[in-house]
C-alpha cells in the first residue's frame, strides 16, 4: 500500500469522514422530517444513530491512544444500543 494511503488511515482521517457524513445525515434526516412531515422522525433513529457516532469516536480514540475515551464512548454505545433495543421493543408490544 502506498505510503500516504497508510498514513491517510492511520491519521483517522478516513474516521472523522465517516462522523462527517453521518452527522450530515442526521441534519438531513431531521429537516426532511421537520419540513414535510414525511421520513423518519427523530425519535425512530436517534438512538441508533448515537451508537454508531459513539462506536466511531472510540475508533477515533484508539487511534490517538486516548483510553479512557475509548472505554467511555464504548459504553455510551452500549448505552445507546440497549435504549434503543427497549424502546423498541416496549413500542411493538403497545397495541
Amino acid at each position: 500500500m502506498p505510503q500516504f494511503v497508510w498514513e491517510g488511515y492511520a491519521s483517522g482521517w478516513i474516521v472523522n469522514v465517516a462522523i462527517g457524513f453521518t452527522l450530515l445525515e442526521l441534519v438531513v434526516l431531521w429537516v426532511w422530517h421537520r419540513t414535510t412531515g414525511r421520513g423518519l422522525a427523530p425519535r425512530d433513529y436517534a438512538l441508533n444513530l448515537l451508537s454508531g457516532l459513539m462506536l466511531m469516536l472510540a475508533l477515533r480514540a484508539s487511534i490517538a491512544a486516548l483510553w479512557p475515551g475509548v472505554a467511555l464512548c464504548l459504553i455510551a454505545a452500549g448505552v445507546a444500543h440497549v435504549s434503543d433495543l427497549v424502546l423498541r421493543s416496549r413500542r411493538k408490544a403497545l397495541p
